[in-house]
């Protein structure tokens, strides 16, 4: 019997792939993933200080995980990832007071999920990992495993794991990708497992339970200030604001100025700290670069392709060129709108993750 070390997040879509798995043959090792977070009362230097309590994701959720593998008899732990989660919440915090769009998703899965728990197998002898990710993993005509998307195109999470190094496919397995997630529901209803089949959706950032990404990082940084003006594409002064951070580019809502027509953010400085409005046509971009490229093919100099900016937006036809120093060019056929820097470009061929990097 082979071991695979599963994390389990007490969602439901983990707790069904541990089924999968064991129905499947494997030796399952459930892994419950502590961010460590504390809930700061002050502001204060990170790390942060020891002495606040636990945040959301640690005691609820791994009793949910505890719950299921105690049903399913399968080994159980729940190690602390603290110092980790810190260098991603300091990554959240620096990025969104550069004026900069972070994706802490990606950074956890690469550093994380696919760098320590891979880690973590290796000191237990299990040859492969698993995670709930809605992804699938095929081996396509030339013997190279691929990563798709999932087969439930409302819950493809395939954008989020372009970081995986691609060395690394081999070892993985996504035993819910190839379902829907009302079926998912379903097989946890079937198997027993109610106190999570109906469970909602994780939380887009764990450690931000509420979202108020400001409020997180105002309690989480050294006071600074970041407050400024609300400026038009043409550099008129139309209002002020509390912070750079309090905004993303191609943010409508929230602005605090009553414009009679939508205005979007299209543009941020955190060097004068300006927040810079415009219309949806001034959000139009049809070229970007990225960096820290990661690829998962045998790719050329240059390739057609589809690319995603957000892990909601729709993949658009693009020309991409490799660039020096690991660096690519995108150019798209058609405008797009909400270009973000800090935000990741991923490259697909059809349902095909190819690979991506950080939109400079």
């Amino acid at each position: 019997m082979s071991r695979i070390v599963l994390a389990m997040s007490g969602g439901v879509d983990s707790s069904v792939a541990a089924c999968l798995l064991q129905e499947a043959g494997y030796e399952v090792v459930g892994l419950f993933m502590r961010h460590g977070h504390k809930e700061p009362t002050t502001c204060s230097t990170l790390p942060l200080a020891s002495s606040h309590k636990q945040g959301c994701c640690s005691a609820t959720d791994a009793a949910d995980a505890r719950r299921v593998a105690q049903r399913l008899q399968i080994p159980f732990y729940a190690i602390n990832f603290e110092h980790e989660f810190g260098r991603i919440i300091n990554y959240f915090i620096t990025e969104y007071t550069a004026g900069r769009t972070p994706n802490p998703c990606v950074v956890c899965n690469t550093w994380l999920k696919f760098g320590k728990l891979m880690e973590y197998a290796d000191s237990v002898g299990a040859g492969q990992i698993a995670t709930g990710h809605y992804a699938r993993l095929v081996t396509g005509a030339d013997g190279q495993v691929e990563l798709r998307c999932g087969l439930d195109g409302t819950k493809d999470q395939s954008y989020v794991l372009w970081g995986i190094q691609r060395d690394v496919l081999t070892r993985l397995q996504f035993p819910v990708g190839d379902y829907r997630k009302e079926h998912i529901r379903q097989i946890a209803e079937r198997l027993g497992l109610f106190h999570v089949a109906d469970k909602p959706d994780s939380q887009e950032i764990c450690f931000v339970p509420d979202q108020d990404h400001a409020r997180f990082i105002r309690e989480n940084r050294p006071p600074i200030d970041t407050a400024g003006e609300v400026v038009t594409t043409d550099g008129r002064v139309v209002g002020q604001h509390e912070g750079v951070e309090r905004f993303t580019i191609g943010q409508r809502k929230g602005l605090g100025i009553a414009f009679g027509e939508p205005r979007f953010v299209v543009r941020l400085d955190a060097a004068t700290r300006q927040v810079v409005v415009g219309t949806r046509d001034d959000l139009a971009r049809t070229e970007l670069t990225a960096y820290g490229a990661n690829w998962l093919f045998d790719f050329e100099s240059s390739f057609t392709c589809q690319v995603k900016i957000r892990y909601r937006s729709a993949a658009l036809e693009a020309q991409v060129e490799m660039l020096p120093e690991n660096r690519f060019h995108v150019r798209f056929l058609e405008p797009c709108y909400g270009v973000a820097p800090g935000q990741a470009a991923v490259c697909y061929r059809g349902d095909r993750l190819l690979g991506g990097g950080w939109i400079e």
